[in-house]
């Protein structure tokens, strides 16, 4: 299980200089004010924000934004208040964590945003500081990844919301890797009968046609060196939700 040795481990392969005794502090912090917390899964609740912490060194994100992501359910959900965490992190941070408590009082379902592109505005606009919206990403990413624990209509709502509002603002960041998995475990969850058709045609396809492949980029490759122009042939493998 992760624990918070190895989530700064993690942050200091691309950061070395990172503040090793803040982030620590920040974990005892949620650890404490989720204490008495469980997760749908049996897990403690601090295995959350560990996980989406996690999630976010994949990206590498700077101290403050990890910081963030181990704080952004106390405000919400603990007795831990706004001003404690200015008083112990500054106004960056609690700046950030106010951020993340007021998108999470946010309901896709409310009549003012029951669009989902209107839902999406919302967010955008009130997301001052891109970290605010990367950490709410990461937020959902985990909680889909964890998604089986929940009872099936509340999949079906969290998987919709998912595909309408969290992948496609994903994209607009350009994330394109949390897109796909967002989109991928959504479609697992409304209809996955229909995910495995595809992927089982995918792979089918994946296995006859890497020869014809190589075929066309060897070809490619040799006319376009014709005219003497620096290139690179980059391809990616289609996702079921992408095809559906």
């Amino acid at each position: 299980m992760l624990n918070e040795n190895l989530l700064i481990d993690s942050i200091t392969k691309y950061n070395p200089a990172t503040n090793k005794d803040l982030i620590n502090r920040a974990f005892v912090i949620a650890e404490i004010a989720h204490q008495n917390q469980k997760r749908r899964s049996g897990d403690p609740y601090i295995s959350h924000p560990l996980e989406v912490a996690k999630i976010l060194t994949e990206y590498r994100l700077d101290d403050s934004t990890i910081i963030t992501a181990l704080l952004h359910d106390t405000i919400e959900d603990t007795k831990l208040t706004l001003k404690e965490v200015r008083g112990e992190f500054g106004e960056e941070i609690a700046s950030l964590v106010d951020g993340l408590t007021k998108i999470g009082k946010l309901d896709l379902f409310t009549k003012e945003a029951e669009q989902a592109e209107n839902f999406r505005k919302l967010i955008l606009a009130m997301s001052n500081d891109v970290r605010v919206l990367i950490v709410k990403l990461a937020d959902r990413l985990h909680n889909m990844r964890t998604i089986n624990f929940l009872p099936e209509e509340k999949q079906q709502i969290i998987a919709k919301e998912t595909i309408e509002v969290y992948a496609p603002l994903s994209g607009r960041l350009g994330i394109h890797s949390l897109k796909e998995e967002l989109e991928e475990l959504a479609f697992d969850v409304i209809n996955p009968k229909a995910r495995k058709i595809i992927l089982d045609k995918l792979l089918s396809i994946s296995s006859d046609s890497g020869e014809l492949i190589d075929s066309i980029k060897a070809d490619l490759s040799k006319e376009i060196k014709k005219n003497k122009i620096n290139f690179t042939i980059e391809g990616r493998e289609k996702k079921p939700f992408s095809i559906w």
